[in-house]
């Protein structure tokens, strides 16, 4: 099981905001030991998200669907509602390169990740 995710980002604020309106994932306490401008979120039970604040951030240019990316299960049945409030808070949607027999679709966040959104209850392997 994956315990965090630590990701660079160029405003801890705005990507903070970005993840709770969006994947509605709810900041945690973080710890006090950072030296630098941070939030960790909840994604799941024990699996959290971290953002560090880190100066000139760039992405790298492999961000893409044959390239990295993080991927999470999600209802389909929400997809449209998460699809719109993305839109609405800056990120960019993705149509997927190849055929799956499964709903899925992409988005680039405004730090310019790219995350794969699943139907959730398929199989994991993609």
């Amino acid at each position: 099981m994956i315990a965090h995710l630590t990701i660079a980002v160029r405003d801890v604020k705005t990507s903070a905001a970005f993840f709770e309106n969006t994947l509605q994932w709810p900041p945690i306490d973080r710890p006090n030991n950072i030296g630098r401008p941070a939030a960790w979120h909840a994604i799941a039970s024990n699996q959290e998200l971290h953002l560090i604040e880190v100066d000139d951030f760039e992405p790298s240019p492999f961000e893409q669907e044959f390239g990295r990316h993080f991927a999470f299960f999600y209802p389909l049945e929400q997809f449209d509602e998460l699809k719109r409030r993305l839109i609405e808070n800056g990120a960019e949607l993705i149509e997927p390169l190849r055929p799956t027999p499964f709903e899925r679709f992409f988005f680039r966040n405004p730090d310019g990740y790219i995350f794969e959104i699943v139907a959730a209850g398929h199989a994991a392997a993609t």
